[in-house]
């Protein structure tokens, strides 16, 4: 199983759109939205193509803040938003890897082929997952501690390295 890792840049907007719009069911106007609007960072975000050149995986990331995705957190747990906002972080927008591709290495290299980046650059990576996706697990295999959740979704925390905030410092709502 051959495939090529390279970084995105703003022209995969619309391959993003189109992946999120087939792989979830959303509904495309509110992705395009999403795109144009949640501060896509583009260059620490993957694509992944098979040897044929399709695309086989997305690792998109953002620079979007906690509480753009969860407003109510504003509400709910203010000192928590604020001891995580005085961190450097990133968020992962989606990650969708094709489904012959499921349960093998791809996501696995995908998110490697940053990690030394994202470890000298922010101090944890924020994951929000609708709880309707299945990632959850993964997401908890990795590392990542449920922190706060909504009607919609629950918010991961994955701390990136030593000098990260330790999981101790923070009052997790779960």
């Amino acid at each position: 199983m051959s495939y090529t890792l390279d970084r995105m840049t703003s022209a995969d907007g619309s391959l993003t759109i189109d992946w999120m719009v087939r792989q979830y069911g959303f509904d495309r106007n509110e992705v395009e939205a999403w795109v144009c609007d949640l501060h896509f960072n583009w260059p620490m975000s993957v694509k992944s193509t098979d040897a044929h050149g399709n695309v086989i995986g997305l690792l998109n990331m953002s620079d979007y803040r906690i509480e753009e995705e969860t407003p109510q957190i504003l509400t709910d747990a203010p000192d928590l938003l604020a001891d995580l906002n005085v961190k450097r972080y990133i968020a992962v927008f989606s990650f969708i890897v094709a489904e012959p591709y499921r349960g093998t290495r791809l996501n696995y290299d995908m998110l490697m082929s940053i990690m030394p980046e994202l470890r000298e650059r922010y101090d944890f990576i924020f994951i929000p997952v609708m709880h309707r996706l299945k990632t959850h697990r993964y997401w908890q295999r990795w590392g990542a501690r449920e922190f706060y959740r909504d009607e919609q979704s629950v918010y991961y925390f994955l701390p990136l390295n030593d000098n990260s905030i330790s999981l101790k410092q923070i009052a997790f709502t779960a």
